[in-house]
């Protein structure tokens, strides 16, 4: 369709489709009835097909390559009175803090990237974090003390709104001083042995469950010695050598562990935004169609001086 098309006329399409009839259709808009029926053989002639079909059974209604058009019309008209809404918000002061829940094995760069685009997407608008293990986080967003959360897959898509916003590979994570440290890549057979360090199973049993699958895909049994609940935990059990863990490849390392691929397995650290499917916060359908188009790119920070530069930016970096 060509630049003649008008918003307006989006609107009284919908308002055809809707009603099954041009005079119920007019009502619909306030418009006279003539207004409105006048249009749909210009925009027709315009698009070079048409839109209806009238005085069928059920009256006026649309042609497959109408549905087309009708199906675009609606997100058009839907985000824009959704654009329109959170604007008056923001004019009125009206926008309440978005109150984001993460877990702490989400990658902090996450975080960031997220705020960066909410406030620029939403100038002046507040996101007040709250840090908790998954369970809890899922459970607050269940009761309505959070709006939305950013959490490590996997998430049950039956119960809440999920959507994918980065996937990041798995790594070996060691001591400098590790004999393993000398290699480009470490084959997961070999190390499994030494892999003893895991993310506490009941803060995310899904999760668990997952890694206990794919440790089982490969015919590895999952040894779980030592549980951690925080990434800082995790980091500093395997310093301590406790045993090896494994990592979301953009961690960053605390002074003296390095990081290293591994050979035979394509395993991924998985993160979402979640909601809950009675999640009523204004800036969540416009928050959401951006993460949809975009996703979430996290950026490092510049590396420091070579001479205090973590190790495993020399091979990922």
């Amino acid at each position: 369709m060509s630049d003649s098309v008008e918003f307006r006329h989006l609107v009284y399409l919908l308002a055809i489709y809707e009603r099954r009839n041009f005079t119920k259709a007019a009502e619909r808009v306030y418009r006279s009835q003539p207004a409105v029926s006048q249009q749909v053989p210009a925009l027709e002639e315009d698009a070079g097909f048409p839109i209806f079909v009238r005085g069928g059974r059920n009256g006026v209604s649309p042609t497959p390559s109408g549905q087309l058009i009708l199906n675009w019309a609606d997100k058009v008209v839907t985000e824009r009175r959704e654009v329109f809404a959170m604007a008056r918000a923001i004019y009125n002061n009206q926008v309440p803090p978005l109150r984001l829940g993460f877990s702490p094995f989400v990658n902090p760069l996450l975080l960031q990237a997220l705020r960066l685009a909410y406030e620029e997407l939403f100038p002046s608008c507040e996101i007040q974090l709250s840090s908790g293990d998954t369970a809890h986080t899922l459970q607050r967003l269940g009761h309505g003390g959070l709006d939305c959360a950013i959490l490590p897959l996997p998430v049950d898509r039956d119960m809440w709104t999920v959507l994918q916003v980065t996937q990041s590979p798995l790594v070996l994570c060691m001591r400098t001083s590790d004999p393993l440290a000398s290699k480009a890549q470490i084959d997961i057979h070999e190390a499994a042995p030494r892999i003893k360090i895991f993310r506490d199973p009941e803060l995310h049993p899904a999760a668990h469950s997952r890694l206990s699958e794919m440790f089982a895909e490969v015919g590895i049994p999952l040894n779980l010695t030592n549980s951690a609940a925080t990434p800082s935990d995790l980091q500093w059990m395997v310093k301590e050598n406790y045993g090896l863990a494994l990592i979301d490849q953009l961690s960053v390392l605390e002074a003296g562990l390095i990081t290293r691929p591994l050979a035979g397995v394509n395993w991924t650290a998985d993160t979402a935004f979640v909601t809950s499917k009675e999640s009523a916060h204004i800036a969540l359908p416009l928050l959401e169609k951006y993460l949809r188009e975009n996703g979430l790119s996290p950026k490092r920070k510049q590396p420091r001086p070579e001479k205090v530069r973590p190790q495993q930016l020399k091979l990922i970096g």
